[in-house]
């Protein structure tokens, strides 16, 4: 009896190492040792058949349970397998789209980069009662340095940099935003958007960054438009 607790044993730890093996390999060589691990399970269920004692035998159903749980854990790893090799494709789709961002001009919130010569297209965002506005331009820095009179019925326009005839601000990092008045009561300060050229796109922590023209950084969620750069 010793001889056949010994040999249950030992059938039943080369089964256990080998399931530890098929654990500590990579999803992809996890899969085609499946096989072998499936032969050792066979051997290990006809040992315990061989050996178990004639007056307390094993219920079929005991072996049935065993077998359906090997499956279980079979199909576990040929998914997560599965599963692994679906995101690296998916990555690489959303990677080959990002490419065809870079070079386009993007339309966000986010501050425009001014080379000092060409127009920044902003679009506006008007109060609706407003019968007059005015465009607030910011440096870096967020001082005003400049405020254009703009009409509300531009939803479209541009900022070349100079305003009034006045000195033309220098290359560099500004953002806008539009006072909206009626008549000459103050309503409101809404939001305006500009383009940028996008000149990078890379994952961070599974966000998509996108960085413009300028050095600004921006998130793929906070486009709003995209268009051919001139």
């Amino acid at each position: 009896m010793t001889n056949t607790i010994a040999a249950a044993s030992a059938a039943t730890t080369t089964a256990s190492t080998s399931t530890s093996s098929a654990s500590a390999t990579e999803s992809s060589s996890a899969s085609s040792m499946m096989s072998s691990d499936f032969e050792t399970f066979l051997k290990m269920l006809t040992v315990q058949m061989q050996n178990q004692d004639p007056l307390n035998p094993i219920e079929s159903t005991d072996y049935a349970v065993q077998l359906a749980t090997f499956s279980e854990v079979e199909q576990a790893v040929l998914t997560n397998d599965l599963l692994e090799q679906l995101s690296s494709q998916l990555s690489l789709m959303g990677f080959s789209q990002l490419s065809g961002w870079v070079g386009q001009e993007a339309r966000s919130e986010a501050a425009a980069y001014f080379d000092g010569s060409s127009p920044v297209t902003l679009s506006g965002d008007f109060a609706t009662a407003a019968n007059s506005a005015v465009l607030i331009v910011r440096d870096a820095s967020g001082n005003v340095v400049q405020e254009v009179p703009i009409d509300p019925k531009q939803k479209t326009f541009e900022w070349s940099g100079s305003a009034n005839g006045g000195t033309p601000v220098g290359a560099g990092l500004y953002s806008f935003e539009i006072e909206n008045y009626f008549n000459d009561d103050y309503l409101s300060t809404t939001s305006v958007e500009s383009y940028s050229k996008i000149i990078e796109a890379r994952a961070d922590n599974g966000d998509i960054v996108l960085v413009l023209e300028g050095g600004n950084e921006i998130g793929s969620s906070d486009v709003t438009a995209l268009r051919d750069s001139d």
